[in-house]
């Protein structure tokens, strides 16, 4: 099974990684480093510019969403992590139990055994095999490895088991709806047991209810095996939702990165805060950032972490004006009021115009 202290000692360094697409993006990199546009680029040189200059700190044992619209390079990004695609420049830098590796100076064996051990991907296509039963896909990435059938079997008919899958591990995947395909994606890469999960717009596929209860599944199973999650999405709620940090794109740079709470609260510029313009800000903002100092009242305790939102509730059901903020163990850190609460839940006014 997942050894999530195993999981969580992984992180990745993503440093000044650009990618220019066409047959000599060598001959034209200084050039963009000093500041040509994608569109003379593109237009005059007859290249493609896939990514600028991105540098980002995923921690071990988090999740780090990456979001942008449709051509922002989030995409070509996380297939950089596991090297799909090559760089034109930049470091890819993995930290296994404290040692550094480069993925971009990975000799092809060693590449190979770490795109084996290392990472597991989901696909937003599910990317199953039709003639494989649910059990034979979620033990694929084990066979691959040579493991022993008895073990293959074990790891993965416990995967199948924790998405919901049990009963149905000799279904094949035009017999499942598309959520139940998912979940066999799923269950296929946590079987493989890396630490590394790439999942590249996973749940864009599916329907709204569908997809609200895989983004739940997968923050309970993050719970158990920590694993360092990299997740793609163009949707902002699910962006939210999910990620421990998050770097929006746009055109190939990161435009802001940061937790949702700094991104929500402190948008970089006009393009950030016309994403976060419709956000329901109160599951969002926590308490934390509303607490004021001073002494206990009387009243109910809500934990520092809890969103907004859920204070609000539990406020009003309670018929209460205020509210100790308490840390996990239950010491008083500060008091947060209705008022407070329900002012911070309406955005500011901003000219920012609608995201193209």
């Amino acid at each position: 099974m997942a050894d999530a202290s195993a999981a969580s000692s992984t992180g990745i360094e993503i440093r000044h990684l650009y990618k220019l697409f066409g047959p000599t993006p060598d001959k034209f990199m200084q050039a963009v480093r000093d500041g040509m546009s994608k569109q003379e680029l593109r237009d005059v040189h007859g290249h493609v510019l896939g990514l600028r200059d991105i540098s980002i700190d995923m921690p071990p044992g988090g999740i780090q969403v990456v979001m942008g619209l449709s051509g922002s390079g989030k995409s070509t990004l996380i297939r950089h992590i596991n090297r799909l695609i090559d760089p034109t420049a930049g470091e890819v830098v993995v930290q296994v139990d404290g040692r550094a590796v480069d993925v971009v100076q990975m000799k092809p064996a060693e590449l190979l055994r770490f795109r084996r051990e290392q990472t597991a991907m989901v696909f937003q296509k599910f990317a199953l095999f039709p003639h494989y039963t649910v059990l034979e896909n979620a033990e694929y990435g084990l066979q691959v490895q040579n493991l022993p059938g008895r073990k293959r079997r074990e790891q993965a008919l416990h995967w199948i088991e924790r998405v919901g899958l049990k009963g149905y591990e000799d279904h094949y995947p035009n017999q499942l709806s598309g959520g139940m395909q998912q979940r066999v994606g799923l269950a296929r890469a946590l079987t493989n047991d890396a630490p590394i999960l790439l999942m590249d717009e996973a749940f864009s596929a599916l329907d709204p209810l569908i997809r609200s209860d895989m983004q739940g599944i997968l923050l309970d199973l993050q719970q158990e095996i920590g694993k360092t999650i990299v997740f793609i999405t163009h949707d902002l709620d699910e962006a939210l939702r999910l990620g421990d940090r998050i770097a929006i794109l746009r055109d190939g740079e990161v435009v802001q990165q940061g937790t949702g709470q700094q991104i929500v609260l402190q948008p970089a510029d006009d393009y950030i805060a016309s994403f976060v313009r419709d956000v329901n800000r109160g599951r969002v903002i926590r308490c934390r950032t509303l607490m004021q100092a001073g002494p206990p009242v009387e009243g109910p305790s809500v934990d520092a972490s809890l969103v907004i939102e859920e204070a609000a509730r539990l406020l009003s059901a309670e018929g209460l004006e205020m509210a100790n903020v308490v840390n996990s163990k239950g010491k008083v850190l500060g008091t947060v009021t209705m008022a407070d609460i329900i002012a911070a839940m309406v955005p500011p006014r901003t000219e920012a115009s609608p995201v193209a």
